[in-house]
């Protein structure tokens, strides 16, 4: 983990605890579950990876400001992984944007929620990167 190698950061519907999200795999994605341990790992033999890999564990690293972008009803990375990353970063004193679609799951399936996520990167890339 290198916290000074950017000067923002911007999580879109991004996994921030792949313990949790290997160990509560849907239903649906059991066609997917192979490729996803073959690539990421087993999370009954794996946890120590999981961890190392997860933002999650290592927001009190993370000194540069972040906005996260999450849908409510996303069923593949879960809100709560959003929340607590979010509250871990304020944590640490530092500025965070998290902007929440009630009515968005993982991605973006409506026009207007693309044009107010673009506005709100434009926003935020102004006003840390000047």
């Amino acid at each position: 983990f290198e916290p000074d190698e950017f000067k923002v950061g911007i999580n879109i519907f991004g996994v921030t605890n792949w313990v949790r999200t290997l160990n509560s795999i849907p239903p649906w994605w059991e066609s997917f579950k192979k490729a996803l341990y073959d690539e990421m790992g087993d999370p009954a033999t794996d946890g120590e990876r999981h961890r190392a890999i997860s933002p999650l564990f290592h927001a009190k690293n993370i000194t540069k400001p972040l906005m996260v972008i999450q849908g409510a009803n996303d069923p593949r990375v879960l809100q709560v992984e959003s929340d607590e990353l979010v509250a871990a970063v304020k944590a640490n004193g530092v500025p965070v944007e998290y902007v929440l679609f009630d009515d968005e799951g993982h991605g973006f399936s409506k026009k207007e929620n693309r044009i107010t996520a673009s506005n709100a990167y434009l926003n935020f890339l102004n006003t840390y990167l000047k």
